[in-house]
C-alpha cells in the first residue's frame, strides 16, 4: 500500500507541475559584484566550475517536472542567450516543452523592463498563450536545489492567491538585502518589508527573520489583475517586493513556503552570491570533503552547457615543480604544469605554468598563469593573462596600486582590464 501511495502522490504533484509556466526573472545587473559584472547578467556568471549561475533555477525546473519556461532577459545579456541557446534548447516543442527566451524587446509602449512586476506585465501575452493554471516566478541570481513540485502543491493546498517561499536568515544578513515576511500560526503573510535595514525577527528567535527567496507562485489569473493593476498605478516602482505584495496581503490570502531540506526539515542550502565575498564563499565552500551543495548527485544533476575539452592534466614531478592540485575543482581543458593548485577551483581551460602557486582563489575560464606565480585569496576573471613572476593577494595595497579592486575582507579581483586587456568585446 506504501508504494502505491507513493506512486499516487508522484502523480499528483506532476500534475501539477504539468499545469505550471516558470518565469525566471534574469536581467538582474548585479552592482555588488562590481567589475565581475560589468560586461556580463548576473544570471550569466560562472560558478562551481563548469555551470552558470542560471543553470540551477533551470535545473531544478527540469527536474521538478516544469517544461514551459520562459526567461526573462535585460541587462547585457548576450553571453546569458547564448548559454542558453547553446545549452537549453534541446527541448521537444512538439511535447510542449521549450525554454523561450524573453528580452526586453519593448513589447507594451516604449519601455524597457521597469521592475520585476513589469517585466511580467510586458510578456502576459505569451503566458496566455500557454493558458497555464499557475505561474512559477524564480529568481534567476541564486545557487541551490529545490523541487518545486511540493511548494506548488502546498499552494493549490492552502487555497491561496500566491505564495512565496522563504528561508531562515540570520537578521544581519537580511538588512537591506532581502524581503522579511511577518507570518501568524498558520503560514499566512500578515506582513511584507522589502530590504528593511531593521528586519523583524520570527517570533521567539531575535537571531534570525524569514526572509523571501524572490520565488513566488500565483494563480495565473490573479497574477494577470495585479500587474495590470500595477502598470496602471502611477508612482509605482513596479517591482514585487516593494510594491505589489505588500499592496495585496491585507486583502487577499499570501501564504508562505518554508524551505527545507526533505530529509532533515534543516534550513536548506541556498546562496545569494550578490557580493565579491559571498560569491568567493560559496565557490570555495565547494572544495570541502562534504559540501552542503552537492554536485555530485545524480538523483538532482545540474545541466549546463560546456565547450567540449580534453581532460585536466597535471604534468612534471620534479622537486620544486611538480603538477599538482589538493582539496580543489579542476574542470576540462585545464593543464597545470609543474605549479600548485590549494583549496581552489580552475574553471575550463585554464593554464597555470611552472612553479607557480595558486591558493584559496577562483580562475574563471580561459585564464592563463605564468611562470612563478603567486596568487592567494583572488578572483582572476575570465580570460585574464597573468605575467610571469605575479603575486597577488598578498598584499593589499599593493593590488589597489595596480587598480585591482580589494574588498574590506582582503580578497582580490583581478580582471582584464585591470590588466590592460581589452577581453570584454569577446564574452
Amino acid at each position: 500500500m506504501a508504494e502505491k501511495k507513493e506512486i499516487s502522490d508522484s502523480r499528483f504533484v506532476s500534475r501539477f507541475t504539468r499545469e505550471t509556466m516558470a518565469l525566471i526573472l534574469a536581467g538582474g545587473q548585479g552592482t555588488r559584484l562590481y567589475e565581475l559584472t560589468e560586461w556580463r547578467a548576473k544570471p550569466a556568471l560562472y560558478f562551481g566550475g563548469k555551470y552558470r549561475i542560471i543553470d540551477f533555477p533551470l535545473s531544478n525546473c527540469i527536474n521538478s517536472g516544469i517544461r514551459r519556461i520562459g526567461v526573462l532577459t535585460q541587462y547585457k545579456a548576450h553571453s546569458l542567450i547564448r548559454h542558453l541557446v547553446h545549452g537549453w534548447s534541446w527541448f521537444k516543442a512538439s511535447h510542449r516543452e521549450f525554454v523561450d527566451i524573453l528580452p526586453a524587446s519593448q513589447r507594451v509602449g516604449g519601455e524597457w523592463y521597469r521592475g520585476t512586476a513589469d517585466a511580467v506585465y510586458q510578456n502576459l501575452d505569451i503566458v496566455r498563450t500557454h493558458r497555464p493554471r499557475f505561474v512559477l516566478i524564480l529568481a534567476g541570481d541564486h545557487v541551490y536545489k529545490m523541487d518545486y513540485g511540493p511548494f506548488i502543491v502546498a499552494h493549490a493546498k492552502s487555497h491561496a492567491d500566491m505564495t512565496v517561499c522563504c528561508l531562515e536568515v540570520p537578521i544581519a544578513e537580511a538588512a537591506g538585502a532581502l524581503g522579511v515576511m511577518t507570518v501568524d500560526e498558520s503560514g499566512r503573510v500578515i506582513a511584507f518589508d522589502e530590504k528593511p535595514e531593521k528586519p523583524t525577527p520570527i517570533p521567539g528567535r531575535d537571531d534570525v527573520c524569514l526572509a523571501s527567496m524572490g520565488n513566488y507562485v500565483w494563480n495565473t489569473d490573479f497574477l494577470y489583475e495585479q500587474v495590470i493593476k500595477d502598470a496602471d498605478t502611477p508612482g509605482t516602482q513596479h517591482d514585487f517586493g516593494k510594491n505589489i505584495i505588500p499592496s495585496i496581503i491585507n486583502k487577499y490570502h499570501v501564504q508562505a513556503f518554508p524551505f527545507r531540506d526533505v530529509e532533515t526539515d534543516a534550513q536548506a542550502y541556498w546562496r545569494d552570491v550578490g557580493t565579491l565575498d559571498a560569491f568567493w564563499e560559496a565557490n570555495m565552500e565547494l572544495v570541502s570533503v562534504t559540501p552542503q551543495l552537492n554536485l555530485y548527485d545524480e538523483q538532482w544533476p545540474i545541466h549546463t552547457y560546456q565547450r567540449q575539452a580534453p581532460p585536466a592534466k597535471f604534468v612534471f614531478d620534479d622537486p620544486g615543480r611538480r603538477g599538482e592540485a589538493i582539496q580543489s575543482m579542476v574542470s576540462g581543458g585545464c593543464i597545470v604544469s609543474g605549479a600548485q593548485v590549494r583549496m581552489s577551483l580552475l574553471f575550463s581551460n585554464c593554464h597555470v605554468d611552472a612553479r607557480s602557486q595558486i591558493s584559496q582563489s577562483l580562475l574563471l575560464p580561459d585564464v592563463i598563469v605564468g611562470k612563478n606565480c603567486r596568487i592567494n585569496r583572488a578572483i582572476i576573471d575570465r580570460g585574464a593573462v597573468i605575467g610571469d613572476d605575479t603575486v597577488i593577494g598578498e598584499n593589499a595595497d599593493d593590488d589597489r596600486a595596480r587598480n585591482f579592486r580589494v574588498t574590506d575582507s582582503g580578497l582580490t579581483l583581478v580582471t582584464p582590464d585591470m590588466l590592460g586587456q581589452q577581453m570584454h568585446m569577446t564574452r
